[in-house]
């Protein structure tokens, strides 16, 4: 046989094509048959009779090629020869009715207008005969696919038994989505639901066996390999509670996301994800009223430090959804900054948006940024925060986070910004690694710049510079008469669930690999957070600055990490120092066994959220400070790593490093 240009046919006819022309001759002799029959049962199943009643036989024989041509075309016209039969669902079932509708008027219209009318008992059992014929062929071959999947699940000891938990609507498409797929190695065994309603049913010829409590109990029984987890709507506390049961299994757990998240998105098991850390924290998101956030941000221009990173690109994604006049990402690392730039043009393509590469060390190129784009409120994102690289790198800690959160800052006040907004970390209390006492500098800093421009000093803030041919630069000179109005604010908060460096991938990495998983302390403890939840906080907190302040933002409660990776290891389907082994690998240099939120010096002040709370700020000598400060930048920028703790420890009277 010929075929054409990308290996399609040029004669002859494709596999469904033939299907059709056998459906075709199938429906002919069906819609004949059945009323053939329907009169046959009508007079007693008696040939003899029928030969008696000629007038009754010959309407049936003259009509029948009438009605056979007519049932085709509206077979044809219902569509009844479009579908694919592995996939025939209601949409079928709905479709033949119609069709068997229609021609039951045709037959009833057929024989009273132009022959004789038939007995009732005919057009009853000669229509339901037909929709039987014609649907039962339609809907055999996807029973027999499954008779056929039964039969490979016999066999294939690949197959997983799965229990499902939720016997709602959700867990009903998923069902139907692993039975009508082939390919899939899933086999439902069980249903749990704790609507006592429903124990001893069927879903989708599944038995709902009971309730949360049988978990245990029903996974013995069937031989469970995984969980899957349909119940999307289901509270905080009921997912973790179930979880817990769950985790006391060697199954692995896959669950449904929420309905917010799979909204427009057809349900089935391509949307089974894994458990998420977040599931883990086992409270409810944290939700913010953003509307007076947004106000504050509509029409203005936008900066955004480190606009690539983890918590400044999620910064960038919720600024973009609510129109800001123009939003600048700056950002060092290119490729995380094209990553967000590609992301918000394709998400919001009318939105004036700026990708510049640059360093916040780089005192010229942070000068005309400022200067090109006048910024109205930055957010400052940049930093290195990871604490053992920064332990060996101390100088390099000092350089990006310290004198780095100062040139942004100065640019900021020379350029009439209105707000600006450092993120910093609850590593910065009571730091007892560089990287924790270079974002306390970076407080401290902010905290200088507000109090100057308070009582109009700011021509005591020295502009600092790494070269000495900056020292002519444009940027140093200040105009005394002029008000500068910048507010600085920090906002402090802990780790971050899935930002970069965060423990979670390391911890799915190690148990991908087979282990083992590695834990610093059995007792190490950390607070956790989701990123949108954390930048949420700090849009809401820029706009409660009135200067000076330092946010703490509530964390909840915190979370062994210990118990972390073992949930983890226990969700993907192991035993814990069994299947895959937990190594403690004793404290890493600087690393503390717990973070604080607050100094002891600092007392906490309510705002109008419950969730962010103001630390009084600690007293300093900002000109003594300042001072100090100059000096360890030249420590730093001659790499000068000896000395640089002592200097740090000079000036953060709170740090404690074990080195020192």
């Amino acid at each position: 046989m010929l075929k054409g240009r990308f290996g399609k046919k040029r004669f002859g006819l494709e596999h469904y094509q033939l299907i059709n022309i056998g459906l075709v001759i199938y429906d002919m002799i069906a819609v004949n048959l059945s009323f053939f029959l329907a009169l046959w049962f009508r007079f007693d199943c008696s040939f003899k009779t029928l030969e008696l009643l000629p007038e009754y036989f010959g309407t049936f024989k003259s009509f029948a090629p009438i009605y056979t041509v007519l049932c085709i075309i509206v077979f044809i016209i219902c569509k009844m020869y479009k579908s694919v039969w592995r996939y025939v669902s209601f949409t079928e079932l709905a479709r033949c009715l119609e069709a068997t509708g229609i021609t039951l008027a045709v037959q009833i219209l057929g024989t009273c207008l132009f022959y004789r009318r038939m007995p009732i008992s005919y057009y009853c059992l000669g229509i339901m005969l037909q929709f039987g014929f014609t649907l039962g062929i339609r809907f055999s071959y996807r029973f027999f696919l499954i008779f056929k999947r039964k039969q490979m699940y016999q066999i294939d000891g690949a197959t997983k038994r799965v229990m499902m938990i939720g016997a709602g609507e959700a867990a009903q498409l998923i069902m139907r989505d692993i039975h009508k797929n082939p390919n899939n190695q899933d086999q439902i065994v069980c249903v749990i639901d704790d609507n006592t309603n429903k124990w001893n049913r069927y879903i989708e010829g599944v038995p709902i066996v009971g309730g949360r409590d049988d978990i245990l109990k029903n996974v013995e029984k069937y031989d469970i390999d995984r969980i899957y987890m349909a119940i999307p709507n289901a509270p905080v506390s009921a997912k973790r509670d179930i979880l817990n049961i769950c985790s006391e299994t060697n199954c692995e757990i896959k669950q449904l996301p929420s309905m917010q998240v799979m909204v427009g998105t057809e349900v089935g098991v391509n949307m089974m994800r894994d458990v998420s850390v977040e599931d883990l924290l086992g409270r409810e998101t944290i939700k913010t009223d953003m509307k007076e956030v947004f106000e504050f941000i509509h029409d203005k221009v936008i900066l955004v430090t480190g606009g690539g990173g983890s918590i400044g690109s999620e910064l960038c994604r919720q600024i973009s959804a609510h129109n800001p006049k123009q939003l600048i990402i700056f950002d060092i690392y290119e490729n995380n900054a094209y990553d967000i730039q590609n992301e918000l043009k394709r998400r919001y393509p009318d939105m004036n948006l700026v990708t510049l590469i640059g360093s916040v060390r780089d005192s010229r190129r942070i000068s005309q940024v400022f200067e090109t784009y006048k910024p109205d409120v930055v957010y400052h994102a940049a930093a290195h925060k990871h604490v053992p690289l920064m332990e060996d790198s101390p100088c390099e800690s000092i350089k990006n986070n310290a004198i780095g959160t100062y040139k942004v800052a100065y640019a900021a006040a020379m350029n009439g910004c209105s707000k600006f907004v450092l993120i910093s970390t609850d590593k910065a209390v009571n730091p007892t690694n560089i990287m924790g006492a270079s974002k306390r500098l970076c407080e401290m800093i902010i905290q200088s710049f507000d109090r100057k421009i308070k009582f109009n000093k700011f021509n005591d803030m020295i502009p600092m510079y790494t070269h000495e041919e900056d020292a002519g630069d444009t940027v140093r000179v200040y105009d005394k008469s002029k008000r500068y109005v910048t507010e600085y604010v920090a906002v402090r908060f802990g780790n971050v669930l899935g930002s970069n460096g965060s423990v979670i991938p390391l911890f799915k990495k190690q148990i991908a690999n087979g282990g083992p998983v590695t834990v610093t302390h059995p007792d190490i403890i950390r607070y956790f957070m989701t990123i949108p939840e954390a930048v949420s906080l700090v849009l809401q907190a820029g706009v409660y600055a009135k200067g000076g302040e330092i946010f703490v933002l509530d964390m909840g409660s915190p979370m062994k990490i210990d118990t972390l990776a073992r949930n983890l290891i226990k969700l993907s389907g192991y035993k814990p120092d069994e299947d895959i082994k937990i190594e403690y690998t004793g404290l890493r240099p600087g690393e503390k066994l717990y973070e604080e939120k607050l100094m002891d010096e600092e007392g906490l002040q309510k705002t109008e959220n419950e969730l962010i709370h103001i630390g009084k700020p600690v007293d300093f000598d900002t000109d003594t400070f300042l001072m100090n400060l100059e000096k360890l930048m030249e420590m730093a920028y001659h790499n000068n790593e000896g000395d640089i703790r002592q200097k740090v420890a000079e000036i953060v009277t709170t740090y404690k490093n074990p080195v020192l």
